[in-house]
């Protein structure tokens, strides 16, 4: 269970051109390679990559508020950069390449509990919501308080399926009955399942690639 008491940096990315340029596959080995400072020409050097070329990608992710200047040197007449990328996890907003956030689509037109769908919109506005309250709870130096709850579970058929939603429905309702309050601070609690995905195997996944 986490109360949320650890909280640590997020930078959440719901800006389509922010999650534009975080996507390409050598702007994200730009923002790994940054976890430690480092100047384009150093970045060229370890990617086997033209300055220039990695200049281009440098600017782009500072456009979007993804990398930060440490300091500048002075290097045979030039001023050389050192950036880094911005501490944190970089978060991205599900529904930037799914739906425009205002859009009904946001509050899961697919009302079936049962529908992967429903789960996965539920899911993505959560991310969503978190992450932006987590960033302004950053920014005023206070602390995001949310709770996570996980176990694991193994149903014999699709009936206990249906009979284990139907008693942890009917008890959520209860505890939530028993906890609210009119001047409360109000949450929401979502309570999904979906089957465990089985282990990749990775000697197999080797053998295909060769």
């Amino acid at each position: 269970m986490n109360d949320g008491s650890m909280g640590s940096g997020m930078n959440y990315l719901g800006d389509p051109d922010a999650v534009a340029a975080v996507l390409a596959p050598l702007r994200r080995k730009l923002l790994a390679r940054l976890r430690e400072p480092a100047s384009a020409t150093q970045l060229a050097a370890a990617l086997d990559l033209p300055r220039q070329k990695v200049n281009y990608h440098l600017r782009a992710l500072e456009t979007a508020g993804l990398v930060e200047l440490v300091e500048e040197r002075q290097r045979r007449g030039c001023v050389e950069r050192i950036m880094r990328a911005r501490p944190g996890a970089f978060v991205v907003d599900p529904t930037v390449v799914s739906h425009d956030e205002d859009s009904p689509a946001q509050l899961s037109l697919i009302q079936d509990q049962y529908a992967a769908e429903h789960l996965v919109d539920v899911a993505a506005a959560t991310v969503r919501d978190v992450a932006r309250m987590q960033v302004k709870a950053d920014e005023t130096g206070k602390r995001l308080l949310t709770f996570t709850a996980e176990t694991d579970v193994r149903f014999a058929s699709p009936a206990d399926v249906h009979g284990f939603t139907d008693e942890l429905t009917a008890a959520l309702r209860e505890i939530a009955a028993r906890y609210d309050t009119p001047d409360g601070r109000q949450y929401r609690v979502v309570v999904g399942g979906h089957p465990t995905p089985k282990p990749i195997d990775k000697s197999n996944e080797q053998g295909e690639n060769r």
